[in-house]
């Protein structure tokens, strides 16, 4: 019986029922039709999970798929199909190493190729979606192979069409277009342009990107190292709150906000957070808020899923009795809740 704890970057859960490993697209679709109506829960490199202390009762599914396929047109870029196993990092630097640019400022996010269009991993200025034009899934509701455009995906900030159905759509594949050159779009975010010595909307080499990039990351305790107990978590806890102009008028003016599209105003959650009472190395039995960014709630030695969890409950709770903002869980919760 596998202990899920194995399995994941937070190093906590129970165990798995059943477990299984898969590499092809066979193996995929027969471990889950094999399943049947029971419940089943998809991984690949566990990175945004919080898996109860009493594990999963039912079938585990990691995929361990790692195919690429690439087509290269010297007008439209590359298009390149990533299998869902594959360590999304990896993918990143291979891109980049091909003389690709576009996934530069989303180095070092942890995860899977197939777990990046279901949160639509975003980080410096850019997300996922800005460069997929299609996914493939397995419809477990219909058992055929359904093919999502990028339109259909329906992309939001940290959400997309999978996320509004958990557990019927299993990504197999995901491509991409990028296109070729080593010098980034303008940089927009001001805490990268700043580590690259320039100023926001100058560009800069996609090499030193990542770099900085990788830098910042690590910085922030969000690169995964066996050693950096910091690292020992599922990245960002809660995504930043989008709210109406006129809660965010109420906030301090020093509060960041960064007007949408649709006219609402996105917030900080670590300025929230970190406003809000909670500090940068609180705990609670063996689960800490991390030492670097407040954002991340890590297992510093024993922690259990509980542990975790109440540390996530007394964020939300300060939060929302300091601003009347109700914070989010950005991390996929399995047979818990908060």
């Amino acid at each position: 019986m596998a202990d899920l704890r194995d399995y994941t970057s937070l190093r906590v859960g129970g165990p798995a029922k059943k477990f299984v490993e898969v590499g092809t697209e066979a193996e995929i679709i027969a471990a889950i039709e094999t399943a049947g109506d029971s419940p089943i829960l998809i991984i690949g490199s566990g990175t945004n999970i919080l898996v109860s202390d009493t594990g999963f009762e039912g079938t585990v599914i990691r995929i361990v798929n790692h195919s690429l396929q690439s087509e290269i047109d010297a007008c439209s870029g590359a298009t390149l199909t990533i299998g869902a196993g594959e360590n999304w990092d990896d993918f990143v630097k291979t891109t980049l190493e091909r003389g690709f640019a576009g996934l530069e400022t989303l180095s070092g996010i942890p995860g899977s190729v197939g777990a990046a269009p279901i949160q639509n991993i975003g980080a410096y200025g850019h997300e996922v979606s800005e460069f997929i034009t299609r996914v493939r899934t397995y419809d477990r509701q219909k058992k055929e192979i359904k093919t999502f455009t990028n339109l259909e995906c329906e992309f939001e900030y940290r959400n997309s069409h999978f996320k509004s159905h958990p557990g019927r759509y299993v990504i197999l594949d995901v491509q991409f277009n990028l296109r070729q050159g080593e010098i980034t779009t303008p940089i927009t975010y001001s805490e990268l342009a700043t580590k690259l010595g320039i100023e926001v909307g100058e560009k800069a080499p996609v090499a030193a990107t990542r770099k900085a990039v990788l830098e910042l990351r690590a910085m922030k305790g969000m690169l995964l190292n066996k050693t950096d107990r910091d690292s020992w978590s599922a990245g960002s806890f809660f995504t930043n709150p989008i709210v109406s102009p006129e809660v965010a008028a109420k906030l301090p003016a020093e509060a960041p906000q960064w007007p949408t599209p649709d006219g609402r105003v996105k917030t900080s959650a670590a300025w929230l957070i970190e406003n809000s009472g909670i500090h940068k190395g609180d705990a609670h039995g063996g689960a800490r808020v991390s030492t670097k960014h407040v954002l991340a709630l890590t297992n510093a030695g024993n922690a259990t899923a509980n542990d975790i969890l109440e540390l996530a409950h007394v964020a939300k709770e300060k939060v929302y009795e300091k601003f009347g903002i109700t914070l989010e869980t950005e991390v996929n919760l399995v047979g818990v809740t908060l």
